[in-house]
């Protein structure tokens, strides 16, 4: 990580419903066309390659600003990325779905951490206040909690599907909740499925929630 050693391709699952997994999972069975990521090295990113989203983002939490790296870009260009900014690594999600548009991907997933950003997926949101939840949970597909109360609180009783207990990921809009049910379909474990009230919790959760 933060290193021109970086490894950008993977095909490992880290977590069955991580934004990452979720995004190479709608670009491999063609649910969605591409994708706006963030990762070290490089900033805003937008590539069709379901294993370099994978790779960029299973292992890279909240990331809000980094610096150019030369040998990393180069890797990920090689596997068809292509970055905003590759003399400042600058990180600006909005201005990546304008670049994905121009490249002619207009069925577009986006992860944020910011709620003022536009919202697609919404991830890494340990702290986030009580209103940035609520802005969130209006306008994304994806929230995961993290360690927020207030994303429990507000998104877990307007969603339409809650996966996990322990840090939910949960589908806001009925295209987010066919995409994870089109995951555990290929989840290789056993499932439970269960008509319950959300927010749903079994087992620990992070402490403090904040």
């Amino acid at each position: 990580m933060f290193t021109k050693e970086r490894v950008v391709l993977s095909d490992e699952e880290f977590v069955p419903f991580g934004s990452s997994e979720l995004i190479s999972f709608g670009l491999r069975r063609d649910i969605i066309e591409g994708a706006v990521v963030v990762t070290d090295g490089a900033g805003t990113v937008v590539t069709r390659n379901q294993s370099l989203v994978q790779g960029l983002g299973s292992r890279m939490s909240g990331l809000i600003k980094t610096s150019p790296i030369a040998e990393v870009i180069e890797k990920i260009e090689e596997a068809g990325g292509v970055v905003f900014d590759k003399e400042s690594a600058k990180i600006d999600q909005l201005a990546g779905v304008e670049l994905a548009y121009r490249l002619g991907i207009s069925n577009v997933a986006i992860t944020v951490i910011n709620a003022e950003d536009a919202r697609i997926f919404a991830t890494h949101l340990t702290g986030i206040t009580k209103e940035g939840a609520e802005s969130l949970s209006r306008t994304c597909d994806v929230i995961t909690a993290c360690a927020s109360k207030w994303v429990r609180d507000v998104a877990g009783k307007r969603a339409l599907l809650q996966a996990g207990s322990a840090i939910p990921v949960f589908a806001m809009t009925r295209r987010a909740k066919d995409l994870i049910l089109e995951k555990l379909k290929e989840v290789d474990r056993q499932v439970l499925v269960k008509l319950e009230t959300l927010l749903y919790s079994a087992g620990p959760s992070p402490t403090p929630l904040v």
